[in-house]
């Protein structure tokens, strides 16, 4: 059987995502689709609308046979480790292929840009430090160092944000060597970070505007979802009185930046450049979470970079803890969140050539990542009433969905 792997974060899983699913099996002629998605945090470092069982429910629901978790420490990451952690997974299973949308839709462009990108490090390397010596946020510097050796022009503009993913993705295959081929297809219709609902295909982050600024599912929002996700949306408030986002915790962050010494908060991974200080300053001024962050942001700390050190800081998540896995060869586990029969075909298959541990259970392997995913899990499900989290954990101790 041939596999073809999509890297995904679901939140929620629209009609774009749809598109982007039959268009990669379309053009790999693949007979399984496996999907490696963020658990709990996103790469924006943003807590998920739904929890990843629900977001896994709709995909496997929609078209996808297997979701894999992407581990927390590679999920709330900048691009090339994000990148480096999923084509892990994948490459890890055995998959064939891997299909990612982009600006360019074309991967030729990708494969010489990331030989001229090889060919002229030593101006890339420098560059790119220099201008974070500047103050630059780090995808500022990145664009500027792109700039510098000619690939923010041409076919693969890597100023455009799909295309910057799509370029750590063919990075991450060939600096881990892995056997899988890089494919794209052409994103369609709306931007990924455009914040209306135009068409029926529409951002993740319009739906999620919509959705949570009217907390329900508007009209609007139903013509950009497939049943699937609208019947997890639907289930998961139900379950948990509440959709996802950073204003629920709110009193959390406060409390911990209050509580914790400069110390402990220096130790936090992100923390650089007296960010720690500017927590302390700040924390009594701000009235909510969005309030905050207009107090924090400066050109230096963007509005990712900050949402992600507030997400490490739930999950008390030090530098040490991230460093070990930067430079991987090797997944150290591959977690099944759900599958298909064909999927279960697959899988059943492929057991027989490889030999990183699958996991469907938290508790089933001892392994430092697994501990992180546990805390990152807890850290989720905090601004919930104890029954319902209770009762929401048990979905990490029962095993893979199965469809």
């Amino acid at each position: 059987m041939k596999a073809c792997g999509l890297i995904v974060e679901y939140n929620p899983f629209h009609n774009g995502h749809v598109y982007h699913l039959q268009q990669s099996q379309e053009h790999t002629q693949a007979d399984v689709m496996v999907a490696v998605m963020s658990s709990s945090f996103l790469q924006r470092g943003e807590p998920a609308i739904m929890d990843k069982f629900h977001r896994a429910r709709a995909a496997l629901r929609s078209g996808v046979d297997i979701v894999l978790e992407l581990p927390y420490v590679y999920a709330v990451q900048f691009a090339d480790l994000f990148a480096r952690g999923a084509v892990l997974t994948l490459s890890g299973l055995g998959v064939d292929d891997v299909c990612f949308g982009s600006e360019a839709g074309k991967i030729d462009p990708f494969i010489k840009g990331y030989q001229h990108y090889k060919q002229h490090q030593q101006t890339f390397q420098p560059q790119l430090q220099q201008s974070l010596k500047d103050g630059l946020s780090f995808p500022q510097a990145s664009k500027k160092a792109y700039e510098s050796i000619g690939l923010t022009t041409g076919e693969v503009d890597l100023s455009q944000p799909n295309n910057i993913l799509g370029f750590s993705y063919v990075k991450a295959v060939e600096e881990i060597n892995s056997h899988m081929k890089p494919r794209t297809i052409q994103r369609t219709k709306s931007g990924y970070h455009d914040e209306q609902i135009e068409h029926e295909i529409a951002s993740a982050t319009s739906i999620r505007r919509e959705i949570l600024s009217d907390r329900s599912i508007t009209s609007n929002a139903l013509k950009a979802l497939p049943s699937a996700t609208i019947e997890q949306l639907e289930a998961y408030q139900r379950k948990s009185v509440l959709w996802h986002d950073w204003e629920a915790y709110f009193p959390f962050l406060q409390l911990l930046v209050e509580t914790r010494s400069i110390e402990e908060i220096r130790s936090i991974h992100g923390v650089i450049e007296g960010l720690e200080y500017r927590l302390k300053q700040t924390v009594h001024e701000a009235e909510t979470f969005e309030h905050w962050m207009q107090l924090l942001k400066t050109k230096r700390y963007t509005w990712t970079r900050l949402q992600r050190v507030f997400v490490h800081l739930l999950t008390n998540t030090t530098g040490e803890d991230i460093e070990y896995y930067k430079n991987l060869k090797e997944a150290p586990y591959l977690r099944i969140l759900g599958m298909t029969n064909k999927g279960r075909e697959y899988i059943q298959q492929q057991k027989k050539q490889i030999d990183i541990p699958l996991v469907s259970n938290i508790q089933q392997l001892d392994d430092p990542l697994l501990n992180l995913e546990e805390k990152a899990t807890d850290a989720y499900y905090a601004p919930l009433k104890p029954t319902i989290k209770k009762n929401l954990k048990k979905q990490e101790l029962t095993g893979p969905i199965l469809m």
